[in-house]
């Protein structure tokens, strides 16, 4: 049964909503900014009404699926952290557009909010908006490039390791917090590679 819930989750997250949405007003979000064919990228293309649409769809099938998964206890204990990070890893190599997805944030923040109500998910956020103040303060209220931000998802997602490891939350969600971070490094390695050699020319100047 685990293997099919896994099945399962994995199709609810490659489903690409955000990036048919944008075809669906003829545009292709791979030819689009970053070519990230998630809702950020839909909603810098578009505007914030298909934006946050794109945005309420990824979040939902990384929520929906796996919250009565959870509820109904049809998954518990080790057998959640392939169930949960199926939809995180279905956004991120979707078959649907040749197994180059999005960034599969706001698909994490569906399966953090669906395995703890929300509480974990909440925690991203608050470490995400930190790392933002932090980035402004030191960036001179500069604008705050695409690399920038790939960063700090990457770094929240660590933060958020290791603050589930200190407060001692189930083992199960440690390793899905870990697993979830290697893929937002890999979906990120572009911008982190950027960003860091920004970092290193600036140093040498």
């Amino acid at each position: 049964m685990i293997i099919l819930f896994v099945i399962i989750e994995f199709l609810c997250g490659s489903l690409m909503f955000s990036y048919w949405l944008g075809r669906a007003v003829k545009i292709d979000l791979r030819l689009v900014g970053d070519g990230n064919p998630g809702a950020f990228n839909l909603w810098h293309a578009t505007g914030y009404k298909l934006g946050l649409l794109g945005i309420a769809s990824d979040f939902l099938k990384g929520y929906m699926p796996l919250v009565i998964l959870v509820h109904w206890n049809f998954v518990s204990g080790m057998a959640l952290v392939p169930v949960a990070i199926a939809p995180v890893l279905g956004h991120a190599f979707s078959p649907f557009v040749d197994m180059r997805g999005g960034k599969a944030i706001t698909v994490s923040f569906g399966v953090w909010s669906a395995i703890s109500g929300f509480e974990i998910s909440l925690v991203y956020a608050i470490i995400l908006a930190i790392l933002l103040i932090i980035v402004k303060l030191t960036n001179w209220n500069r604008p705050i490039g695409t690399d920038t931000d790939g960063f700090m998802v990457v770094a929240g997602m660590i933060t958020l390791s290791i603050y589930i490891f200190l407060r001692a939350y189930p083992v199960q969600w440690l390793m899905l917090s870990i697993l979830n971070s290697l893929v937002l490094l890999f979906t990120n390695r572009i911008k982190l590679y950027r960003f860091f050699k920004q970092i290193i020319v600036k140093e040498q100047n």
